[in-house]
């Protein structure tokens, strides 16, 4: 009688256990579905709690038959259903386990994924130059996954491909400020400095630009000025004039100021030669050569008593000289 007694109490506790099991697996699925859309669990745990349903009615039902039937008939199937709860709460015990352990694993090689998919998105980062976002990801690997060591290793490659980067970019602007420096073109060298260090103002090469600029610009000056001296020496008044117009550009009103008196000698031997060449010219008749001394005359100083009494004789030339074109022209027999 002891024993009857004791079977359903032990039945009734295995059933509030596997009951218990079916409904974590059933929690327990429901957020695998919603993750993964997983659904062994749930079918799981739902086949535990119909199993156990089911068990649960038997018992009952055998509990109340009891006390028709013969007590040995009723210990057998109580002790069949208790063997089969026995075998449902191992089998869920033993799903639960597994899929815990299936989930462990698969955490452990979801991390190695995204530790593989963290590094790879940041070498693509440096390959592309994005440098920022590659030491952002460099920061979220060693605060993710702990990784110091690797994660100051591309902290290290960042830098470095960010300064060959920074010195190719500034090569590249600086070969065109030497291109318009040695064009004499200051002021588009300058813009090209000026943008460079809206780039990279704290780079003390760029910072250094307009410096090299200005001090460049100067030594340009210094040799046109040793140019103009050794012109003026030497009395060439045409290679004089040439270089005081390069020299306009450069000079300061007190430089300027300075060179007057050897100015004003240029130009007076100028207006000298061109004022023999003219003379010589119609001399010996020659009005095309004659023609074109007046015209530089006239235009080279055109305010100058020579260059009026020039234009005066200017119409008298080019009489004579087409009067030479058609006595040339009878002559041939045109």
């Amino acid at each position: 009688m002891e024993s009857r007694k004791s079977f359903p109490l032990v039945a009734l506790l295995m059933l509030i256990g596997a009951l218990t099991i079916s409904v974590v697996l059933i929690g327990l699925g429901i957020y695998r579905v919603a993750v993964s859309r997983d659904w062994i669990i749930l079918s799981a745990g739902a086949l535990g709690v119909v199993v156990t349903l089911v068990a649960w009615a038997a018992i009952a039902a055998s509990g109340s038959a009891a006390s028709a039937e013969n007590h040995a008939v009723v210990d057998g199937r109580l002790d069949m259903i208790s063997d089969r709860l026995f075998q449902a709460v191992g089998l869920l015990s033993r799903i639960s386990e597994q899929q815990l352990i299936s989930d462990r694993a698969k955490s452990v090689a979801f991390r190695e994924k995204d530790r593989d998919a963290i590094r790879r998105a940041i070498q693509e980062d440096i390959n592309r130059g994005d440098f920022d976002a590659a030491l952002r990801l460099s920061d979220e690997f060693e605060s993710a996954f702990g990784y110091r060591a690797e994660a100051a290793k591309f902290r290290d490659e960042v830098r470095g491909r960010r300064q060959d980067q920074v010195r190719r970019q500034i090569q590249e602007v600086v070969e065109v400020i030497d291109r318009h420096t040695r064009s004499e073109q200051w002021n588009g060298a300058l813009r090209e400095a000026e943008r460079l260090m809206s780039m990279f103002p704290d780079n003390d090469q760029v910072r250094g630009l307009p410096l090299e600029i200005d001090r460049r610009r100067q030594e340009y000056k210094k040799r046109l000025l040793e140019s103009w001296q050794e012109a003026v020496a030497r009395h060439d008044t045409d290679g004089s004039i040439e270089i005081l117009r390069q020299l306009d550009a450069y000079l300061t009103p007190a430089e300027a100021s300075g060179m007057e008196e050897s100015v004003r000698q240029v130009f007076k031997e100028r207006r000298d030669q061109l004022a023999k060449l003219f003379g010589d010219a119609v001399r010996d008749h020659k009005w095309p050569e004659a023609i074109r001394a007046g015209e530089t005359i006239i235009a080279e100083f055109p305010e100058s008593r020579m260059a009026q009494e020039v234009r005066e004789k200017m119409p008298v030339l080019r009489q004579q000289a087409n009067g030479v074109s058609t006595a040339a022209a009878v002559a041939a027999g045109v």
